[in-house]
């Protein structure tokens, strides 16, 4: 049973459902790894146990009666405390959340325990998913280490098999960045594509909602449980929700997959941009067309997407910074008081930019199928790193060095999945990145298979 751990969300739901393992007996060795791994990996704001081992318990007993649910029926999972759950805080790990309680829960969580999933935990996150680092937490891999963030905890449970699936939010790299830094696969949907109700907002136009997986089979599944119109959302989109499963093992060969020449390939640490060139060298092997393009407006980005991020989050937390400004980290309370000085026409301007990046990107994708990248420019930071300097001698701040390569993906809202690539010789995750076109998930999760089948990173265990 120890070993059920070590299982794809896929492989423990065919166990599940084929009555192989017990939903109690599997949430119990979840919340026992869980247990063990919080003093070295501090992943979880709070465990939800009791709830957890009831939730098991009806799984078990409709599973047993033939009232199988689907894929996650009975597999433990974890949510990010962005997200609410009735009855139990929403903290976004900050002290300002302290007195908070959710009345309902999120849409995310309604579909989840409506799918049967069994909720263990709400993950750390970066306070109010304000930053990459998550510094609550440790990398399973290597504890001293950042495990990303905003989704850190989640990522971090997930990877060291805490839970099957958690839940993230992308805002800037959120979901993909601690997914490629804990070795694990991070989907971040098109906007609107997942509803963000009952989701704290760190930016409206940015945020997305998805799931962090250990496969990307695993990715699929979970999307397909989450995706859909939600009119409580006002971003959500009216589109129906695919088959993300249906495509997945036709493999790559007649697609037709661009590669950055300018922007994505900048300031990287040397061990990433070989282990992503090898794989795009092996998407080549398996029939893929690879065709150079050219990133448009690149030297916009990053202006675009703080000045979309700063003033909307300033605004969202303009009561609470007025009145419990001392509740905040440092950061983020610089980041907020920041983002409220900066001036509507700058904002407006912005706003423009990015639509006109938009349709850059489309012109762009005209005869690709995606667009493969690497997802952050470097491994793992030590927790207490705040630069990254370059083989050129030029110094970066942590955070936004790995929010460069994820944020396009934001900015312009299209879908992009993460997948790991490799190992440094230090031994932490390398990844790469695959965004597509609006609404065509299941074409990069394809995409995404198609590498998978060929490595077994996705199998690698960080004990």
């Amino acid at each position: 049973m120890k070993d059920a751990l070590n299982l794809s969300l896929r492989e423990v739901a065919a166990a599940l459902r084929d009555r192989q393992i017990s939903p109690v007996e599997l949430t119990r060795l979840s919340l026992e790894q869980i247990a063990a791994d919080e003093p070295r990996l501090n992943a979880y704001v709070c465990l939800t146990a009791d709830r957890a081992m009831a939730a098991a318990g009806q799984a078990e007993r409709e599973i047993n009666s033939g009232q199988y649910r689907g894929e996650l029926h009975g597999v433990p999972v974890a949510v990010k405390d962005l997200y609410d759950i009735a009855g139990l805080p929403t903290t976004c790990s900050s002290r300002v959340r302290h007195d908070h309680k959710a009345g309902e829960n999120a849409a995310c969580v309604d579909l989840l325990e409506q799918a049967g999933a069994v909720i263990v935990g709400k993950t750390h996150t970066h306070e109010f998913a304000y930053g990459i680092s998550t510094p609550t937490t440790g990398n399973p891999w290597k504890s001293t280490h950042i495990p990303g963030g905003s989704s850190g905890g989640s990522g971090a449970s997930v990877a060291a098999r805490g839970c099957f699936m958690a839940l993230g939010s992308d805002t800037g790299g959120s979901i993909r960045i601690p997914a490629a830094l804990c070795g694990i696969v991070g989907l971040k949907p098109t906007y609107g594509r997942v509803s963000r109700y009952g989701v704290a907002s760190l930016s409206w136009s940015l945020d997305h909602a998805g799931p962090l997986t250990r496969t990307v089979a695993d990715a699929a599944v979970s999307l397909a449980a989450l995706a859909g119109h939600d009119p409580r959302d006002p971003g959500s989109m009216s589109m129906p929700a695919g088959d993300y499963l249906a495509e997945l093992e036709q493999g790559v060969k007649g697609l037709r997959i661009g590669i950055p020449r300018n922007y994505f390939f900048d300031h990287l640490e040397p061990g990433v941009e070989r282990h992503v060139r090898e794989a795009i060298g092996r998407l080549q092997s398996e029939g893929a067309t690879i065709a150079e393009v050219e990133i448009p407006m690149a030297e916009q980005i990053m202006a675009v997407e703080f000045g979309l991020c700063m003033p909307e989050a300033s605004a969202y937390h303009h009561e609470t910074l007025r009145t419990r400004a001392d509740l905040y980290g440092e950061d983020v309370r610089s980041f907020l008081e920041a983002g409220s000085l900066i001036p509507a026409v700058d904002y407006i301007a912005a706003l423009r930019v990015r639509s006109r990046m938009q349709a850059a990107w489309r012109r762009m994708f005209e005869g690709l199928d995606a667009v493969v990248a690497p997802t952050v420019p470097a491994v793992a930071t030590r927790r207490d790193q705040p630069t990254i300097e370059w083989a050129d001698g030029t110094v970066e701040p942590v955070t936004p060095a790995f929010v460069r390569l994820s944020a396009p993906a934001n900015v312009t809202g299209l879908p992009s999945v993460a997948v790991p690539c490799g190992f440094s010789e230090s031994g932490l995750p390398t990844s790469f990145q695959i965004i597509g076109h609006p609404f065509q998930e299941a074409r990069i999760l394809r995409i995404a298979r198609a590498y998978e089948r060929m490595t077994d990173w996705t199998t690698r265990v960080p004990r």
